[in-house]
């Protein structure tokens, strides 16, 4: 495939030159260092199909958060770990707190551990929102501002470039994108994403891609990426095509299906070549899948095999695979109890078409954000948010 032939140029992120507009989603307790090596291999394969080299996707690590990093607590270090070909390597930072946000980042790049630092500014789950952090943050403009600009300062003279990961806002009445997006580009982001859907919505419901377009229009000077109810390349195209957007992430739709990867890069090089992949090429790579867990935890079978456990109906999506037999791989505690429940299904079933396409994880449905208290009345921290937000820095310590 010729590069004339490319539905996109490759995506720009700072000096970070990537093959293919695409962006992996951390996702926390997915995104490890094993994940992301299964992705990279399949994203690899798509870059060459279609004629391409270099970096396929942005392969970003699972959020970790700054005060943890900054006390160098051990599992928050094996979060941010990265494979010795790893290039570039990723890592999204939680903080809401500017001073530990700096150090954090301070830490990263004066000891040459990433090449590239997402923010989180996008995460809906309610123990974070409730002290003010992820999808609640950018509500308080000045914090939001104070965050970013520090993590810039820090990594800007070490040539890493910082994005920021969002969603609309908090519900329908609190919006937030457009004001984030222009702050976050006057401060020096080097591109910013949006999920196309609120704190209060979850997963639930469709995702809004006229925001990632809206997004667009207000933010012109560096790339804007969408990311929300991607499931196959053609959802991702499709995005480009009604948005405008310089690229997608991916999250929940490489659940159990890292080979969209290769449809990814082969589709924005302009191939229509597809895997449908038969049983038995989908075991293996959950086999491969559950080794590089192993490896991930320093040879810890069990662990690794526990890890492996909440991938299984993601993998077996759509496939006859059995109710004991799934029940079993859900407990599977060893590689060769895998290796055994694997050899007892029908390896000969083939890709089983649009039963194993759509959404993948739990959309949940639609709620109240839980919030600090009187955290809608103003843009602004008061005295009590201020020290609310000091603390919940400290409280989420843990990684």
């Amino acid at each position: 495939m010729s590069p004339q032939s490319t539905l996109l140029p490759p995506l720009r992120i700072g000096p970070l030159t990537i093959g293919s507009p695409v962006v992996l989603a951390p996702m926390a307790g997915i995104t490890n260092r094993a994940f992301r090596r299964l992705c990279r291999e399949y994203g690899a394969a798509g870059l060459a199909a279609g004629g391409a080299s270099g970096a396929s996707t942005l392969y970003v690590n699972e959020m970790v958060t700054s005060r943890a990093l900054v006390e160098r607590n051990d599992a928050t270090m094996r979060l941010i770990s990265h494979d010795p070909d790893e290039q570039p390597r990723s890592v999204q930072l939680y903080s809401v707190d500017p001073v530990t946000a700096g150090q954090a980042a301070r830490m990263l790049v004066t000891e040459d551990r990433t090449d590239h630092i997402d923010l989180n500014f996008g995460c809906p789950v309610p123990k974070v929102t409730r002290r003010g952090g992820g999808a609640a943050l950018p509500w308080k403009t000045e914090l939001f501002r104070s965050i970013v600009s520090s993590v810039v300062r820090e990594a800007d003279p070490y040539g890493v470039p910082v994005t920021v990961k969002m969603r609309v806002g908090i519900d329908a009445d609190h919006v937030t994108y457009l004001t984030a997006g222009r702050i976050a580009e006057a401060e020096g982001a080097a591109a910013v994403a949006l999920h196309g859907r609120t704190a209060a919505q979850a997963y639930s419901g469709a995702a809004d891609w006229s925001a990632i377009a809206r997004l667009k229009e207000a933010v012109s000077s560096i790339p804007v990426l969408g990311n929300g109810d991607i499931w196959s390349a053609e959802d991702a195209l499709r995005m480009v095509a009604d948005t405008g957007c310089d690229g997608v992430v991916v999250g929940r739709g490489c659940l159990g299906r890292p080979w969209i990867f290769t449809d990814l890069a082969a589709a924005f090089a302009g191939s229509t070549a597809r895997v449908r992949p038969d049983l038995r090429e989908v075991t293996h790579t959950l086999r491969r899948h559950a080794t590089y867990l192993v490896e991930f935890y320093d040879g810890d079978e069990l662990r690794g095999c526990r890890d492996i456990r909440k991938h299984i109906a993601w993998y077996l999506k759509g496939f006859p695979a059995g109710s004991q037999v799934r029940h079993q791989l859900g407990l599977v505690d060893s590689l060769q109890a895998l290796d055994d429940l694997i050899g007892s299904m029908d390896l000969d079933a083939p890709w089983p078409g649009a039963d194993a396409e759509g959404q993948r994880g739990r959309a949940g449905s639609p709620r109240v954000v839980a919030l600090p208290e009187g955290w809608l009345h103003s843009r602004e921290l008061d005295a009590t948010q201020r020290a609310l937000v000091a603390q919940a820095e400290l409280d989420v310590s843990g990684g």
